[in-house]
């Protein structure tokens, strides 16, 4: 049991983007392998990870989940890429939520501060407004994003949607 609820932070730190129904679901983990150490309060899933919860699936070559001595939990996905893809909430005046959907080579989620880092190529897609740099961070409390290009002197890419009110057509 303490095996399975440590897996669920991944889900439940992008939840923060989901639809709510979203939080009742179950969450299933499919890989080709799977290592706990209870000492080191730490599981890992390697090998064609796949994480379902709801609408959101997260699809990563291995997933390492790590808690402290407090429960607070932690967790690094990597892959080449590490992709995920979830439906929001409607917002006011839609009738279904938009899909949100991103991808890095690795993605660092800390449930203690509520923060999750996408490192290296990373790219972020919500309702056709995307924003793509080598780093993108998220402050799940705020909903503050940053996007950088990173060392390599790069620059960082957006592309914002024009916003169309139906009743002025």
């Amino acid at each position: 049991m303490k095996r399975a609820a440590a897996v669920l932070l991944l889900a439940y730190a992008l939840s923060a983007f989901a639809e709510k129904a979203d939080q009742d679901k179950p969450t299933q983990i499919e890989a080709n392998r799977m290592s706990a150490d209870d000492v080191r309060r730490m599981n890992i899933f390697e090998g064609n990870v796949v994480l379902t919860k709801g609408t959101l699936t997260v699809r990563a070559d291995r997933i390492v989940v790590r808690q402290d001595a407090e429960g607070y939990q932690s967790a690094t996905a990597t892959g080449a890429p590490v992709r995920f893809k979830q439906r929001q909430d409607p917002k006011e005046g839609e009738k279904e939520g938009r899909w949100l959907d991103g991808e890095a080579l690795r993605i660092e989620i800390d449930d203690r501060n509520q923060k999750i880092e996408l490192f290296d190529k990373a790219r972020v897609n919500r309702g056709g407004d995307e924003v793509a740099g080598n780093y993108i961070f998220v402050d799940q409390r705020s909903d503050f994003y940053t996007v950088t290009s990173g060392k390599s002197g790069g620059r960082v890419r957006a592309v914002i949607q024009p916003k169309i009110d139906d009743g002025k057509k």
